[in-house]
């Protein structure tokens, strides 16, 4: 049995960039670079390029879907993994589209040498790892309770009706809690997110 491709690539995606290829001098030789450049917010940037098809570099992976080679770097493998290119679902939108289930890590992969009780080691996480990172946005996040398995937590600042708000929390926040708080399964927002200057849920 095969081992799964860390990408997929539809087949209106590849005949696409085969027909772009093909304006390419030696289109043959050339391989699609797919690659994780960087972070904005709370995904990925990424950077596709066509690359002569070598000899790849230690780690890196080249993965053949039907005539079109697609070349994906050591550092870039465990970003994509499962993420599908595809052709844009909307009319009239051009380009690609990558859609990726994996998102950055928004507080640094350093695991905190955290102790105490549940309710001790969500502060500390929060004020060591969570709130130096969004203090840059002028926002913070504080501990309200815990409730089970589920920790209450109230964003302020910057964080406070701002439109990105609601991804910081569950893509950023709840992940960081989550991996190194085992007792807790999951955050729950109880910010009034309507009080704040730009609140992005609606008003009744």
């Amino acid at each position: 049995m095969s081992e799964a491709k860390v990408l997929i690539v539809t087949a209106d995606a590849v005949a696409k960039i085969l027909e772009i290829r093909e304006g390419e001098d030696q289109p043959d030789s050339l391989a699609l670079r797919v690659e994780v450049t960087g972070v904005s917010g709370v995904e990925y940037r990424y950077e596709l390029s066509f690359e002569t098809l070598g000899d790849p570099s230690d780690g890196d992976v080249v993965e053949h879907h039907d005539n079109l080679p697609v070349m994906v770097p050591a550092d870039s493998i465990d970003k994509l993994r499962g993420a599908t290119l595809d052709l844009p679902s909307s009319e009239g939108q051009q380009g690609l589209v990558l859609r990726n289930p994996n998102r950055p890590n928004l507080f640094g992969d350093d695991d905190l040498e955290l102790t105490g009780t549940v309710e001790e080691r969500i502060a500390m996480l929060l004020e060591r790892q969570i709130n130096p990172a969004i203090a840059a946005h002028g926002g913070f996040a504080e501990l309200i309770t815990v409730d089970g398995e589920v920790a209450v937590v109230k964003m302020g600042g910057g964080c406070q009706g701002c439109g990105m708000a609601a991804a910081t929390l569950r893509n950023g926040i709840e992940t960081a809690i989550v991996d190194q708080i085992p007792e807790i399964t999951s955050v729950a927002d109880a910010t009034d997110h309507a009080a704040g200057e730009n609140p992005y849920y609606a008003t009744t």
